[in-house]
């Protein structure tokens, strides 16, 4: 069984997986997590990549059910993935690919930017202002993405509802 600091890194793995679904961060976060399951096995290596690819597939396609739910499977499966992985190492081993999981979170981290997945809905009235998805404020900068954001609706004057990215 794997020390808990383990198991929470596997599940965060498991999350960097789904959220560079779909964006520019996958093809750095596919080799990535290529090599750490391959470990110098090509035939290993290539494996991870089909199945890296199959989730891509599934989490960007239109219209493919319940998002969220569909996005929290994959998060996981990559994650019982990076367990199952670490569980199999000896201590060397689990040190080296723990050190390689925290530099793919780190790398993930810096090249997504905001993201908001499956947002709920968002609802102003009475001159009140909703987002539901991302609001950028100040002149923020840096990459912004939105997948499944719910509805919004703005009733009565000078409300406004955004669902999406709103930069102001």
């Amino acid at each position: 069984m794997l020390a808990e600091a383990l198991t929470g890194l596997a599940a965060a793995g498991g999350g960097a997986v789904v959220q560079a679904a779909g964006t520019d961060v996958w093809n750095g976060l596919r080799r990535r997590v290529g090599l750490i399951f391959g470990r110098g096995d090509a035939a290993r290596a290539q494996a991870e990549l089909e199945r890296l690819d199959h989730t891509a597939r599934i989490l960007v396609a239109d219209g493919a059910g319940d998002a969220a739910a569909e996005r929290l499977r994959q998060e996981g499966v990559w994650a019982g993935r990076f367990e199952a992985l670490l569980e199999g190492l000896d201590d060397a081993g689990r040190d080296r690919v723990a050190g390689e999981l925290r530099e793919l979170l780190a790398f993930v981290a810096a090249s997504t930017g905001d993201t908001a997945v499956a947002t709920g809905r968002a609802v102003a009235h009475g001159g009140g202002s909703a987002v539901t998805g991302i609001k950028k404020t100040g002149g923020a900068l840096g990459s912004a993405r939105t997948v499944h954001t719910g509805d919004a609706e703005a009733t009565g004057a000078g409300s406004s509802a955004v669902s999406g990215i709103v930069n102001e």
